[in-house]
């Protein structure tokens, strides 16, 4: 069962997804300045998207309860699914967007990139690795779920490298962080575009 609401006159959505694994609620405002309230029962990926929003400054409220007496596996990847539809939905048609973001993003040791494309055409290259089995109690391979879902829901070309690092910490939160920056481009209004959607088709 799902809902979604649209505010008039913002670039802002609120989307609920309730299934037999999870109840999860998430509210997205793309012109604001990175607030968040996060809690998904999943410290590290709480962690994680706080920080997509502090640096995309898209403001995130997110809450799930999901079966985490079985494991991570349905919260993370419902979250990434709600906020990517939330995303969605508060972008609208895209008129008027940059459309594309890039960013390389370094910490410490370690270095990722993330190109991307709103394009209405979702889509994602993953290649990253990580040195550890789990951060915290979270399983790393969760990660690549989280983006998979994010981007197929928010209908986003997504392509996620790390390209040197050995902290799985550093990997994981250079992919977010990475991806909050690319985005913050991306969903930046180009008055060029004079209200046009960016692109020869007349839609994206």
């Amino acid at each position: 069962m799902q809902k979604r609401s649209k505010s008039t006159g913002s670039r802002s959505a609120t989307v609920n997804r309730r299934t037999k694994e999870t109840k999860i609620s998430a509210t997205v405002g793309l012109d604001g300045t990175g607030a968040y309230d996060v809690s998904t029962g999943v410290g590290f990926l709480d962690h994680m998207i706080e920080q997509l929003a502090r640096h995309s400054l898209i403001d995130i409220s997110l809450k799930a309860d999901g079966d985490l007496h079985i494991d991570q596996h349905h919260t993370t990847e419902d979250s990434g699914i709600v906020l990517g539809q939330a995303f969605a939905e508060a972008l609208g048609d895209k008129a008027g967007i940059t459309r594309y973001g890039a960013c390389y993003l370094p910490m410490d040791e370690t270095l990722t990139r993330v190109a991307l494309d709103v394009s209405g055409r979702p889509y994602l290259v993953w290649d990253v690795e990580f040195t550890r089995t789990k951060i915290g109690e979270m399983d790393t391979e969760l990660f690549r779920e989280w983006f998979q879902a994010f981007a197929q829901n928010a209908g986003i070309t997504l392509h996620v490298e790390n390209l040197y690092g050995e902290n799985s910490h550093h990997i994981a939160e250079t992919c977010y962080k990475a991806l909050a920056r690319a985005l913050r481009q991306a969903i930046a209004i180009d008055p060029r575009q004079s209200g046009r959607v960016p692109s020869t088709k007349g839609q994206l």
